[in-house]
């Protein structure tokens, strides 16, 4: 019998040798993390009048000819600007097995910068989303919202996960897994999923945050450590538990729990409730197996949050919940876990911008 769930390194890689996933390029071993793959960015972008889906049975070279503007070769590097749409084709392309959907989302380095960063496909009627048995290619659509940003061929913006049959867990499964592997420190809270809060009581100091700058220069997403901090971003203080998000800013905060994935399970950040408040958690990025499981003792690790307030400033307040991690199961225990041998730059994390910046010592 074919275990459910979400499938391991070990059956990514199976996958690509049938010939499930292939590329224009060999599949590097690098681009396979505990339970997702990344999708390497192509040659060509295209910039687009508006955001669009293919809709059910319609090529997306057929909505292109509707939405394109000009066509961009990305090989000598190519600057994608603030508040305009791309479109790019990744080197990447699947024909699943009728048995294994796919969902992608944003890599943790891309929703940092707030780039928003989206899974097309033919005939695809959601975003990230992708169809058990979907054969044909991939595109990746880009927004840069805060930065304008230099991009190549080659380049990782999203990543994919693959999963056979049910893998998310039931409230009362997740709060019995809680009680074996202790997910989270202090009280669960379990909702539709795992709970999580803001921090806005340091423990040293009073930053407990950054706010993007409206007006900054250019980044080059191959430069790492590169940026000081204060060309892009504006620190963000809260001396009596609460700030104030401004109407379309967008800020980087840290959650108050410190968060523990078990190594046969994975997890991927959700909002919480549209009534909550004037603000949304940008959720980019899997929780991969072994999340804070190494880290301070397996004490955890806390989660990085990517607000942009909406329509109204907002008062947020220290330990308001704001979003939730949803736990799935994985099909099998991966190879390697993050941390564990990887380039995993954010294990351990708390209060952490994108790696493209200096970050001051912890």
């Amino acid at each position: 019998m074919t275990t459910q769930g979400l499938l391991p390194d070990t059956e990514i890689a199976a996958l690509a040798e049938a010939g499930a996933i292939a590329a224009r390029d060999p599949i590097e071993d690098d681009q396979l993390q505990p339970a997702s793959l990344d999708l390497r960015l192509g040659k060509t972008a295209w910039r687009v009048r508006a955001s669009f889906l293919a809709g059910h049975g319609v090529p997306v070279a057929e909505r292109l000819k509707l939405f394109e503007m000009h066509q961009i070769d990305l090989t000598p590097g190519a600057v994608l600007e603030k508040g305009c749409v791309y479109l790019v084709e990744l080197q990447e392309r699947l024909a699943l097995p009728e048995d294994v959907s796919a969902v992608a989302n944003a890599k943790s380095s891309t929703g940092r910068l707030d780039l928003l960063t989206r899974a097309i496909t033919d005939g695809g009627a959601e975003f990230d989303r992708i169809a058990p048995g979907y054969t044909g290619p991939l595109y990746a659509e880009i927004c840069p919202r805060s930065f304008s940003v230099l991009v190549r061929p080659g380049m990782r913006l999203n990543q994919i996960r693959f999963r056979r049959g049910r893998a998310a867990l039931s409230d009362e499964e997740l709060a019995a897994l809680h009680a074996r592997e202790r997910l989270v420190d202090g009280e669960a809270v379990i909702a539709e999923g795992l709970g999580f809060s803001v921090d806005l009581r340091p423990t040293e100091g009073t930053l407990a945050g950054y706010r993007a700058r409206p007006h900054a220069g250019l980044i080059d997403l191959d430069r790492i450590g590169h940026y000081e901090i204060a060309d892009f971003w504006e620190e963000v203080h809260a001396r009596d538990g609460r700030i104030v998000l401004d109407p379309g800013a967008f800020y980087i905060l840290v959650s108050r729990e410190a968060v523990h994935i078990p190594p046969d399970y994975a997890a991927e950040m959700a909002p919480y409730l549209a009534m909550v408040g004037e603000f949304r958690v940008h959720y980019a990025g899997f929780f991969d197996p072994g999340f804070g499981h190494a880290a301070a003792g397996g004490a955890g690790a806390r989660g990085v949050l990517e607000v942009r307030c909406h329509e109204a400033p907002f008062v947020l307040e220290h330990g308001q919940i704001v979003g939730r991690l949803i736990y799935e199961r994985m099909a099998g225990r991966p190879k390697r876990l993050y941390g564990a041998g990887l380039a995993s730059n954010y294990q351990g994390q708390g209060l952490k911008l994108s790696k493209h910046f200096r970050m001051p010592p912890a």
